[in-house]
């Protein structure tokens, strides 16, 4: 089933609405389905315990850390607006109707080790939204009242797949001196190819957290219908200004002059080719799956250095962050969401 969607614009610059809107018209179809090889979990299970053998083996002696986006820079709290008169098929779970929520919002390094901001890496960051009701995914947990959301920097990752991503992690777990061959014997032919995607999404310079654009790369579900997500900053980057070394002090230091604001917009699924399910390589892109907005995403003025605002850092740092800790409306799709369940 298609269905067009009708949809509003969303704000950014700074301080004032945009003159850009979002496109009057977006092809959304219900045909998506997921395709789940023979011993996947098998697999799954297999890459689990080698990230915790990671995790074991960089904590040394101490307290093991997230095997990946070991480094947090920032942890503060926020507020999920869903916003009014959104399209039909934008209506699902905890986009059914407009809301005020609170939320904790926790941004991070991706690399599994902590190192400089300076350094080239993933950028990741995370929004757990409090007081959701209904059912969730997660056996056990069907009752919780959190709605997570995971983004990164790039609209896409360089891996197909599970078995690519983890084949790189492993190998540049190794010996230095064998890491290109290691590689090229997971990913073959599609080596160079790779590698220079993953260089160019980490290499990039990042002024601030405040500007910076966020995506899913990776769907879920919206009710019948499968998205992508992203967060658009309101705040327009700065051209002129230099790549950040603390990138939790420059937001702490806009926090404590005034709010940032992000709008969290959808992408919906069109067909397998333009917006493929389960491969994680190819971009949803613009033209093709328009972004409709569908909620507003505030971090109000607050004192992260202060006591109360290390405090809560403290406390976000220890939370967990899953995609997984959804709505049954919102359950993660594709093999990449498969594996980090």
């Amino acid at each position: 089933m298609n269905r067009r969607l009708a949809a509003e614009g969303s704000a950014s610059g700074v301080g004032a609405p945009s003159q850009m809107r979002d496109p009057p018209g977006v092809e959304a179809s219900t045909n998506w389905k997921e395709q789940i090889s023979d011993g996947e979990e098998a697999r799954f299970e297999r890459y689990a315990e080698a990230l915790r053998a990671l995790q074991r083996e960089h904590a040394g002696v101490g307290p093991p850390s997230r095997a990946l986006h070991a480094k947090g820079t920032a942890g503060v709290e926020a507020e999920f607006e869903v916003l009014d008169g959104l399209p039909a098929a934008a209506q699902a779970g905890l986009f059914a109707k407009p809301g005020r929520y609170r939320a904790y919002v926790r941004f991070s390094n991706g690399a599994g080790t902590r190192q400089p901001d300076k350094t080239a890496d993933v950028r990741g960051v995370a929004i757990k939204v409090l007081g959701v009701e209904g059912r969730k995914v997660i056996p056990g947990l069907e009752d919780a009242k959190t709605q997570d959301f995971s983004l990164i920097r790039t609209p896409v990752t360089p891996f197909r797949n599970a078995d690519e991503f983890m084949g790189v992690v492993l190998a540049a777990a190794g010996s230095k001196l064998l890491l290109l061959p290691r590689i090229f014997g997971a990913l073959g032919l599609r080596t160079f190819g790779v590698l220079g995607r993953l260089s160019s999404g980490t290499s990039a310079p990042i002024a601030s957290l405040a500007t910076t654009h966020y995506f899913s790369a990776v769907p879920i579900r919206c009710g019948d219908y499968a998205v992508h997500y992203a967060l658009e900053p309101q705040l327009s980057a700065d051209p002129a200004a230099q790549p950040s070394s603390e990138l939790g002090a420059e937001l702490a230091s806009r926090l404590e002059r005034g709010p940032v604001v992000y709008d969290f917009r959808l992408q919906f699924y069109v067909d397998d080719r333009k917006t493929p399910i389960e491969d994680a390589s190819v971009e949803w892109r613009a033209a093709d799956a328009p972004f409709v907005t569908v909620a507003r995403l505030t971090l109000p003025k607050q004192e992260p250095a202060s006591a109360r605002g290390q405090r809560l850092a403290a406390y976000i740092e220890e939370l967990s962050f899953d995609p997984w800790h959804a709505l049954e409306a919102h359950r993660p799709l594709g093999n990449v969401m498969r594996a980090r369940n």
